[in-house]
C-alpha cells in the first residue's frame, strides 16, 4: 500500500521523465516531510554523480527520499510493535503509546487522534490503522517533542502577586550590538516583545526640540526618538503574551521633557497605560497579579511620595510641577545603581516642590544629591516605584511591597555567596532587577542562573547576544506557554523560607533522569568540511543550584552528519529539579582540543517529556 501511495503521489512530477534538484525539494515539501536543504543536495549530488547526469528518475528520487525520510531508528520501533511489519492497528499504536511514552491514559480514541493527524494514506487511515508512513510522521512532529504539550500554554496559576514570579526582562532593550558605538534600534524591542520578553529598559535623554531621545548617553550610540519607542511597544506588546509589560526608564531627562515623556506614554498606550490602582485603592499592602494586570504596561521609575498622593492628585492639573528626591551617590561604586545622576539646568522653575528624604544611612563614599521628577510622570508609577536598594536590613524595615531594587551583577553576586539567605527573604517580597556590570562593553552576558536561584524576578541579559547565557533565558522562559511569567517554586515565594541555593536542606527532592541518547539526524555539517560530513557529540548538561551542575559527553561518531547513532545512557540525581535546566549540545570534534558548535537546545528540567 505504501508503494502504491507514494508512486501515486509523485507520478505526476514525473511526467516528462526525469526531476532536478529544485523540484526535488518541492517534492519532498509536498510529501510533508521536515528535511535539510544542505543534507538532500549532498544526497542528490551523490546520486547524480554515479552517472554524470543533472537530473533524476523515480526510482532514484525513491532512493533519496528512503534515505533522508526512513530512519533505521524508527524501522526497528515500528517493527517491535507491528505484528506484520507493515501497519500498526490502533490496539498496536496504544501498545507503543504506553510502554515507549509513557502515555498511562492512552487508548484506543487516542491512538485513533494520532492516525487521523498523521496518517497519510487514505485507505489505512479508514481502517483506523498506522503505516510506517504516518508513524515517521507522528514521531517528528511536535506531538513527539522533549518538551511537554501541556507546557506549551499557561497552565501556572497567575493569580499570585507579581513578585512571585520570575518574569523574562532585557537589558538596553534599544541596542542591537555592541554598548559603545553600535546602532540603538527599534527592532531590538520588537524582537525582544516577540520572544515574550515583559520587562524592557528605556534609557531617556533630552533630545532637540523638546523631544527625548533614547540611546545609550555619554556613548556613540545612535539616538531613536522616545515616541517612536513607545509607538512600536503599543504595537507589539501583545503579541506574544497577555501578561503585563513593564518598562523600565532609566531617566536621565529634565523635567521639562520627562513631562513630554509622560505625555506620550498616556497619548499613545492609551488604556493601556496602568494610571492608577486597579481597585482605585490608596492603600496598596500587596502588589497585583499577572492575571489581574493583563494587557496592561506599567511605568517602573523614581516616584515623588506614595502612591496615596498620587491617587488624590489624579482630578488635578499637575503640568510644570516638579517633585524632588533626596538620594546619595556612590563616587566610585559601579556595581551599584545603572541609573546615574542626570545633569539639569539651572534654575528650574517649579509651582510647588514635594521633598521625600532617603532616611536610610548612606554608604561611605556617598554624597547626598536631588534627583528632580516631572510630577505628571512621577504619577504613572504605581506599582513599580524604583528604590535605591541599600541593604536587606534597610529594605525589610522600610521597604514598600511596590517598591522595587535594581542591584548590578558585581554586587548581586557577593550577596548571593555571603548572604544567600537574606537575599531569598528579599526577593520573596519586593521585586529585584539584576543587570549587567557597566565594563561589558561588547554586550556579554552573565549567567542568569545564579541569581533565579534566589529568586531574583528580573534577571536583565543582552538578549542581542547570542550564547549559553541568551539560550538559558530563552530555555526557562519556554515554559508556562512562553508568556514571559513563570510561577517561583514555593521556597523562593515564601517569607520564612530558609532556603539557599548552596545549602538546600529540607527543599530537596531529589529526582533520578535517565537519558538515552539514541541518534541524531540530519545535523548541520560542519562550516570546516566541504564534504558534508562531521563528528558529532552530544553534551548534557544541568544547570541548577550548584549541586544540580553536571556534564556528560557522548562518544564521537566519525563522519556522519545524517544519522549519527549513539545508544549511549546518562544518568543524573538532581536536588532542586523546580530550579533545574537541562541543555542539550551539538557539537563537531574538529581536533583533541577543539569542537565546533553546531546547535543546542536547552528547557526545564520539569518540562521534559518522558518517552
Amino acid at each position: 500500500i505504501s508503494h502504491t501511495w507514494f508512486l501515486s503521489t509523485i507520478q505526476n512530477e514525473f511526467r516528462t521523465g526525469k526531476i532536478d534538484l529544485d523540484s526535488t525539494m518541492k517534492l519532498l515539501e509536498k510529501l510533508q516531510m521536515p528535511f535539510d536543504f544542505i543534507h538532500v543536495k549532498h544526497v542528490f549530488k551523490k546520486t547524480i554523480d554515479k552517472r554524470k547526469a543533472r537530473t533524476i528518475n523515480i526510482e532514484d528520487f525513491r532512493a533519496i527520499y528512503r534515505t533522508i525520510v526512513h530512519r533505521l531508528e524508527f524501522h526497528e520501533l515500528f517493527r517491535a510493535y507491528s505484528s506484520n511489519c507493515k501497519i500498526l492497528t490502533d490496539t498496536e499504536l496504544t501498545e507503543f503509546l504506553r510502554r515507549e511514552q509513557y502515555e498511562t491514559e492512552a487508548c484506543e480514541t487516542t491512538a485513533l487522534e494520532i492516525i487521523l493527524k498523521y496518517e497519510p494514506i487514505e485507505e489505512v487511515r479508514k481502517r483506523r490503522q498506522m503505516s510506517f508512513e504516518g508513524f515517521i510522521r507522528y514521531m517528528s512532529s511536535e506531538d513527539s517533542s522533549v518538551f511537554k504539550s501541556d507546557h506549551r500554554s499557561v497552565y501556572q496559576d497567575m493569580n499570585h502577586p507579581l513578585c512571585d514570579y520570575f518574569i523574562s526582562s532585557s537589558h538596553n532593550t534599544y541596542l542591537i550590538s555592541d554598548q559603545l558605538v553600535g546602532p540603538s534600534h527599534l527592532w531590538g524591542y520588537i524582537s525582544a516583545l516577540l520572544k515574550g520578553c515583559r520587562c524592557l529598559e528605556i534609557d531617556c535623554w533630552d533630545g532637540s526640540s523638546n523631544e527625548p531621545v533614547v540611546y545609550h548617553g555619554h556613548t556613540l550610540t545612535s539616538k531613536i526618538p522616545f515616541d517612536s519607542v513607545i509607538q512600536v511597544i503599543d504595537k507589539y506588546a501583545f503579541v506574544a503574551s497577555d501578561y503585563p509589560v513593564i518598562l523600565s526608564l532609566e531617566n536621565h531627562c529634565s523635567p521639562k521633557q520627562q513631562e513630554v515623556m509622560a505625555d506620550y506614554l498616556e497619548s499613545i498606550l492609551g488604556d493601556k497605560l496602568l494610571t492608577s490602582t486597579i481597585g482605585g485603592e490608596t492603600v496598596v499592602t500587596q502588589l497585583p497579579s499577572p492575571e489581574a494586570l493583563k494587557f496592561k504596561v506599567l511605568v517602573k521609575n523614581k516616584k515623588v511620595g506614595t502612591i496615596e498622593e498620587s491617587m488624590l492628585r489624579k482630578e488635578l492639573d499637575s503640568h510644570g510641577e516638579i517633585g524632588e528626591i533626596s538620594d546619595f551617590e556612590n563616587v566610585s561604586d559601579e556595581d551599584d545603581d545603572d541609573e546615574k545622576a542626570p545633569s539639569y539646568p539651572k534654575g528650574v522653575a517649579s509651582k510647588r516642590k514635594y521633598e521625600l528624604r532617603s532616611s536610610a544611612t548612606p554608604r561611605k563614599k556617598a554624597k547626598m544629591k536631588k534627583i528632580k521628577i516631572a510630577i505628571p510622570l512621577s504619577d504613572l508609577v504605581i506599582y513599580t516605584k524604583s528604590e535605591k536598594f541599600v541593604s536587606f536590613e534597610h529594605s525589610l524595615a522600610n521597604q514598600k511591597c511596590y517598591e522595587n531594587n535594581s542591584i548590578g551583577e558585581v554586587r548581586a553576586r557577593k550577596f548571593v555567596k555571603h548572604s544567600a539567605r537574606e537575599f531569598v527573604s528579599h526577593t520573596s517580597r519586593f521585586i529585584t532587577r539584576i543587570y549587567p556590570k557597566g565594563t561589558r562593553m561588547n554586550s556579554s552576558n552573565y549567567n542568569p542562573q545564579e541569581f533565579w536561584n534566589v529568586g531574583c524576578q528580573m534577571v536583565a541579559l543582552n538578549f542581542q547576544t547570542e550564547g549559553i547565557q541568551m539560550e538559558l533565558q530563552n530555555g526557562k522562559f519556554l515554559d508556562n506557554g512562553g508568556c514571559g511569567y513563570i510561577l517561583k517554586p514555593e521556597f523562593l515565594r515564601n517569607h520564612k523560607s530558609t532556603f539557599t541555593p548552596y545549602n538546600v536542606g529540607r527543599y530537596s527532592k531529589p529526582m533520578s533522569l535517565s537519558i538515552r541518547l539514541i541518534s541524531g539526524h540530519q545535523l548541520p555539517p560542519s562550516n570546516l568540511t566541504k564534504t558534508n560530513k562531521a563528528d558529532p557529540l552530544v553534551q548534557i548538561e544541568i544547570f541548577g543550584v550548584p549541586e544540580d551542575q553536571a556534564k556528560r559527553k557522548s562518544s564521537v561518531v566519525k563522519s556522519n552528519a545524517l544519522s549519527p547513532r549513539w545508544e549511549e545512557t546518562f544518568s543524573f540525581t538532581v536536588q532542586i529539579p523546580e530550579l533545574a535546566l537541562i541543555r542539550f549540545t551539538v557539537e563537531d570534534e574538529i581536533s583533541l582540543v577543539a569542537n565546533e558548535f553546531l546547535g543546542q537546545y536547552t528547557l526545564p528540567l520539569l518540562s521534559l517529556s518522558k518517552g
